[in-house]
């Protein structure tokens, strides 16, 4: 009853947000259910959905450590899997590990099996956020199974010849990592970079979180200085 009664009047983007900080994989089922027959609208609100710093619900999941949300989220067809958001250029993978580093050594393996997940989906290891970092460079120097993981993950990517081209076709980067790499099997160096476009700060504010609307804010006020 409680919970009915604080998501009573939320929008469904509030409440998918809401999902995915929680990792409430039952609201999510809810929400995926009221959609059924609705393929394009639900594609359109998991790719697209947005917190007010520019988040998406990949990276509310990924900056909390969500396992089971991102695990259903990842179940969902056409589910965009490197949005960069808009405050760092940062992946869901940036976002990922951002979190590990942030928790107690203990948590490491849950950690590893989360990254696993990620990069079992697709997830690519070459895009660079907008300090230009790509997620190995985030990865905390004492996390040294995590660091092994990722670039295991990169060897058998480079073994199966699965790296984009980034003298050819570097104008047509994936929008989720995965169809360029497809198409494209002869570059091992090749990097996306992440647009340096802060056009998205003028924005309108569309969440509810009182912290975040005074970071919007703030960040507002910055920029018209």
């Amino acid at each position: 009853m409680a919970d009915d009664q604080e998501h009573e009047g939320a929008s469904v983007g509030e409440r998918l947000i809401e999902a995915c900080r929680r990792d409430n994989v039952d609201l999510l089922n809810e929400i995926i259910a009221d959609y059924d027959g609705k393929k394009e609208e639900l594609t359109s609100l998991l790719n697209n959905t947005t917190t007010v710093m520019g988040n998406h619900l990949y990276h509310e999941a990924a900056l909390r450590g969500n396992y089971d949300i991102i695990d259903r989220l990842l179940d969902q067809d056409d589910f965009e899997i490197d949005k960069p958001n808009r405050s760092d250029g940062d992946t869901p993978l940036h976002c990922a590990i951002r979190w590990i580093n942030s928790e107690p050594p203990a948590q490491r393996p849950f950690g590893s099996a989360l990254v696993t997940m990620m990069l079992e989906a697709g997830s690519s290891t070459r895009v660079r956020n907008k300090a230009r970092l790509l997620p190995i460079q985030l990865v905390d120097p004492s996390n040294r199974a995590l660091r092994d993981l990722i670039q295991k993950h990169e060897y058998a990517e480079l073994n199966a010849g699965d790296f984009v081209n980034n003298e050819e076709d570097e104008d047509e980067p994936s929008a989720n990592g995965k169809g360029a790499n497809n198409n494209n099997k002869k570059n091992a160096t090749a990097f996306v970079d992440v647009p340096q476009d802060d056009s998205d700060d003028d924005a309108e504010f569309s969440g509810s979180d009182e912290e975040e609307r005074a970071e919007w804010e703030r960040r507002r006020k910055t920029k018209g200085r």
